[in-house]
């Protein structure tokens, strides 16, 4: 007898989920977990927990972008939270205490109803909504998070290969089923359940739902209706940043120390957004196949976080991070590497030129290196001022003695270094390039060959791990088209919207410290009529987004007066012009924070 009500007799005869009801068999001796111990190795297709696996996947955005699942999942402290969409058209609400293994559920036939009882028993429930909320801590096991993505993969090609997929759902199945029956002997993988033998389990009740009981702190998939409280939308939050940090690695490789300290560390503040995930999804379940996807793009308005974004996926996928910012006057060399003037003698003792990846990483050591100054303010525009002064110098001091003439040699680029030795790379603001042609140079690194010669004469082949990602603005004067030959080899284009106000609140709360919400609130309110209001009027000049509103709050909680502190942030910013700042002052400005 099994030691789980989740697992009585009745459960295993219950139905299977499509595609799985035209399996041959639901026993095999072929597939089953690690967790399998027993002389007689097999695994059995368990039918509520199939179906709660294949319910996750419809709301789980990374696999189906769009989702328009009624169901969704989050955390609360010690609690995962889900809204369960049952087949019969209820909504099964479940609370899973992981600290004492415990469940609270309830049934809804809408998001007004008032709860009804939920039992765990033959011709009553049958435990898809317990297993539902469970997939979050199932899904910490290594096996049963690459099955997970196998059976992904398997839906999203229309189960074209249901060996595979039977697969998959062999070893979901075994994996979970044996982590929570052998809990007791699997100190760490095992999963401890406190369900009575009874079936009834601790009800929901009206008032602890209105107290915010078993309110989401954090969403990771879905929109909830019932347990609202103060996290309703995905989008206002995200996954765990322990559960994210280096769990999408593209190999097995190891990390030099220099190159674990350029894997960007997330900020307590940041929250992950679902692009983030979807692309170190992709990139990781492709990797296998004969073309992986490397190459992403994430586009929209100035201060949606697409750097952030950028820096995100690198902490994700493991890998060190580097970036190159365009210009108007970008050329294929600036991409490619220099050829710069190198000296026999240094003014500084003989050492070395510190690289471009050394200046953007430490600017005040590498500032040192050229001065003998460490100046912990300098920054990486300086030093490479001074790089190339004190380059044109050595190159005048060496002409002066040296008949034979200059030598030169090759100065790497962020860019080179991320291809030669699997890094991401973020290249920033390409449109605003005065030759849109110029990206096109670098075709032969996104495409499958995957190499490009040097000016030094050397071809550099991209290692498998490299990742590209593009960030560019869409709503900047002097932004240009991008070539579509380099559209068209972007594996993803994820556009990253403006966020809502409340997303906005909380994001800038979490960044300043601030913690006048109502304030905040306004200020982010006006940010985006603000926008909207040089859309409708042409005012094209300056901008004012995330970036200003934070400098707006920050200026605030300095002087202590709102429209004191927009004068030299957002107002300032968002034209050049004095009469488009006093149109913007008094139709957004005047008449909400006059004193």
């Amino acid at each position: 007898m099994a030691k789980s009500p989740l697992f009585n007799n009745w459960t295993w005869k219950l139905g299977m989920p499509e595609p799985f009801d035209k399996a041959a068999s639901t026993i095999s001796t072929a597939h089953y977990s690690s967790y399998c111990t027993v002389a007689a190795k097999k695994a059995t297709l368990h039918a509520p927990l199939l179906s709660a696996v294949l319910a996750y996947m419809e709301m789980d955005t990374s696999l189906t972008p769009g989702s328009t699942s009624g169901s969704a999942i989050g955390t609360q402290g010690e609690k995962t939270v889900a809204e369960y969409q049952s087949r019969t058209g209820e909504i099964h609400v479940a609370v899973f205490n992981k600290k004492n293994g415990k469940f609270n559920v309830g049934r809804y036939e809408d998001a007004t109803a008032s709860p009804k009882v939920y039992t765990l028993k033959d011709g009553g429930n049958t435990g898809t909504a317990l297993f539902f909320v469970l997939i979050p801590e199932a899904m910490k096991d290594d096996e049963f998070r690459e099955n997970y993505d196998l059976l992904g993969r398997c839906k999203n090609d229309g189960y074209a290969d249901m060996d595979e997929a039977e697969k998959a759902a062999f070893i979901l199945c075994d994996n979970l089923y044996r982590r929570i029956e052998g809990a007791d002997t699997l100190p760490t993988a095992g999963i401890k359940l406190n369900i009575p033998s009874t079936g009834n389990l601790p009800q929901l009740t009206a008032v602890n739902i209105s107290r915010n009981a078993y309110s989401p702190s954090s969403v990771l998939y879905g929109t909830f209706r019932i347990l609202t409280g103060t996290a309703a939308h995905a989008a206002a939050v995200s996954v765990n940043r322990d559960d994210f940090v280096k769990h999408y690695p593209l190999s097995d490789r190891v990390l030099t120390p220099k190159e674990e300290l350029m894997v960007p560390r997330i900020e307590d503040w940041y929250v992950i957004p679902p692009e983030v995930t979807t692309i170190c999804r992709h990139a990781q379940m492709t990797t296998a196949g004969s073309q992986p996807m490397r190459n992403f793009m994430m586009r929209g308005p100035a201060g949606t976080g697409k750097t952030e974004g950028a820096k995100a996926v690198a902490a994700g996928l493991g890998l060190p991070y580097l970036y190159y910012t365009c210009s108007a006057n970008t050329e294929i060399y600036d991409f490619l590497g220099q050829m710069l003037p190198e000296t026999n003698e240094r003014p500084q003792g003989g050492t070395e030129y510190p690289t471009l990846t050394d200046i953007q990483m430490d600017p005040p050591s590498a500032y040192k290196k050229l001065t003998g100054t460490y100046d912990e303010a300098v920054t990486d525009a300086e030093v490479y001022d001074k790089l190339l002064e004190v380059m044109a110098q050595d190159a005048k001091e060496l002409m002066a003695d040296n008949a034979s003439g200059q030598r030169f040699r090759y100065v790497e680029t962020p860019l080179i270094t991320a291809i030669r030795n699997g890094y991401l790379i973020e290249i920033q603001e390409p449109t605003v390039i005065a030759n849109p042609g110029v990206l096109v140079g670098l075709n032969a690194l996104l495409d499958r060959c995957a190499s490009v010669t040097l000016t030094t004469g050397e071809v550099i082949h991209r290692h498998p791990d490299t990742v590209v990602v593009v960030t560019t603005n869409n709503n900047y004067a002097g932004c240009r088209d991008m070539n579509q030959s380099v559209i068209s080899r972007m594996n993803l284009i994820m556009d990253i919207e403006e966020p809502d106000v409340d997303t906005l609140t909380e994001r800038v709360m979490n960044v300043t410290g601030c913690t006048d919400r109502s304030a905040v609130s306004d200020m982010a309110a006006s940010v985006q009529e603000i926008s909207e209001r040089c859309r409708e009027t042409m005012i094209n000049d300056g901008s004012c987004g995330v970036r200003e509103l934070i400098s707006w709050v920050q200026s605030y909680m300095v002087c202590g007066n709102v429209l004191e502190a927009a004068r030299y942030t957002v107002l300032s910013s968002v034209s050049g012009d004095p009469e488009n700042r006093a149109d913007i002052l008094s139709s957004c400005l005047e008449q909400k924070f006059a004193a």
